[in-house]
């Protein structure tokens, strides 16, 4: 009897990659990999690369845990997932970090760039009109986790600091300024000055390639100078910073390890993020076939060009285990030691159930979730890491300092092309966007831009 050449696995819905329509998409597994078949009546049938690992795809399924939803949803579920967003009540996840826009404009104009940025794009956001989008985060969330301050390049806005100090008067646990690190390199004095909001504030700072010409092709200029004197200044204050690393395959996936050895290296930074490009805005220099790169080759990569890291050491984050994996690491007197591995994953999953299973213990597996989350910084994991390491046996709990835990998070927002419903409704990462709805960042970027709302109308109506 004739057989198929791959194994069927699961069923979810999906968007034609051109169209954008909702269609039936079967997850299958064919030499080794993970893909998705599926067809759209008008524009055909497409099958995609989602995974090349199939025992981790399979495993993210064990690391679902109950969902944590906002205390206030701002739109109703009328149509249908994704084409409901604001959040919906369908919605299965809060905003562990919530984005804010304060600025379309850039001082870039960067060939990848999911917001389209540059210096005349779009316009700056007034401080009345930022205030609200904070004050919607606090509505949804109380006290929200994280909340990014971005752009375009948010450190150009004229009332930035404005925007900063009104954020830290809100009871916001964690702040983020998304930046490129150009104002950061320019002044010391600006950098001191983004210094006093620490406690509990970071830079999560562009850095994608120690290449000038790799810089050129996602950024459009030779950046690698300014990103050494952003992190020089950055290190004299030794304010919190996180790597932020968008990843193209064939161009600087090679420097993956290299960036975490230096990142291990420099005093400020907590640690990196690796971000697959998402294939929505501006993408000039990108090739589907050739430039599309999953969260588990990014997996793999860390694995072969680190000797940091193992297979223990990069799990899969609980509140959306599709789209996240994460890693911490102690670097204490020149030495850095794994400490998820201490953990144990492997030993402490239930296998049998589609939860996870940390001992007997539900404080385990309640602070275990909450170290690994989007949602949490560096700064509190240091404290959570450091009370779950005591409560484990046969394991000593090392010097768990703010200064010396590093984290690696690699962050996959799916597009057209990946797009998988199931893994959509868990978004934990939310923009906020100009009529004060709180959108996830994968299907803000595919449908609610003003370039994109034309079509979400016609779909909205073709139901």
């Amino acid at each position: 009897m004739p057989t198929r050449k791959y194994t069927y696995y699961d069923y979810t819905l999906s968007l034609c990659p051109t169209c954008l329509k909702r269609v039936d998409a079967k997850i299958v597994f064919e030499d080794d990999n993970v893909f998705m078949l599926k067809r759209c009546k008008e524009h055909g049938n497409s099958k995609v690369l989602i995974a090349d690992d199939v025992e981790y795809y399979k495993n993210i399924r064990n690391y679902n845990k109950a969902s944590e939803t906002p205390y206030k949803f701002n739109t109703k579920t009328d149509f249908g997932c994704p084409y409901d967003c604001g959040l919906c009540p369908d919605h299965e996840q809060h905003s562990c970090l919530t984005v804010i826009e304060v600025t379309d404009r850039c001082n870039l104009s960067c060939p990848t760039c999911y917001a389209s940025s540059s210096p005349t794009y779009g316009r700056h956001r007034s401080l009345e009109e930022v205030k609200k989008m904070l004050d919607t985060i606090v509505e949804n969330e109380k006290e929200p986790d994280v909340v990014q301050i971005s752009g375009g390049e948010p450190t150009i806005h004229p009332q930035f600091f404005e925007i900063l100090d009104y954020a830290k008067s809100l009871p916001i646990k964690h702040l983020m300024v998304n930046s490129n690190g150009i104002e950061i390199a320019k002044s010391i004095e600006f950098t001191k000055r983004l210094a006093t909001y620490a406690p509990n504030f970071e830079v999560y700072l562009q850095f994608d390639s120690f290449d000038d010409k790799k810089l050129k092709v996602l950024r459009g200029a030779d950046l690698n100078s300014i990103r050494e004197k952003a992190i020089e200044n950055l290190n004299k204050v030794n304010l919190s910073t996180t790597l932020v690393v968008t990843l193209q395959k064939g161009l600087n996936d090679n420097e993956i390890g290299k960036i975490i050895d230096y990142g291990l290296k420099q005093k400020c930074i907590r640690g990196v993020t690796f971000q697959p490009t998402q294939i929505a805005g501006r993408n000039e220099n990108f090739d589907v076939e050739l430039n599309r790169i999953t969260l588990t080759e990014v997996r793999r990569k860390i694995l072969e060009q680190t000797t940091v890291f193992n297979e223990d050491d990069i799990i899969p984050v609980p509140c959306n285990p599709d789209a996240l994996a994460m890693g911490y690491a102690l670097k204490l007197g020149g030495k850095v030691t794994p400490l998820t591995r201490l953990i144990n994953p492997a030993d402490l999953l239930n296998n049998s159930s589609n939860t996870i299973v940390y001992e007997r213990d539900k404080a385990i597996r309640g602070q275990l979730s909450e170290v690994f989350s989007s949602g949490t910084s560096v700064e509190k994991a240091s404290k959570k890491l450091h009370s779950l390491l005591c409560c484990l046996p046969f394991v000593k709990a090392p010097d768990l300092g703010y200064n010396n835990l590093f984290r690696v998070i690699i962050m996959h927002f799916m597009d057209a092309h990946n797009f998988d419903v199931r893994a959509v409704k868990k978004s934990c990462v939310h923009i906020v966007n100009k009529d004060n709805k709180i959108i996830p960042f994968e299907t803000m970027n595919l449908f609610y831009r003003d370039d994109k709302l034309g079509r979400l109308k016609e779909l909205q109506k073709e139901g």
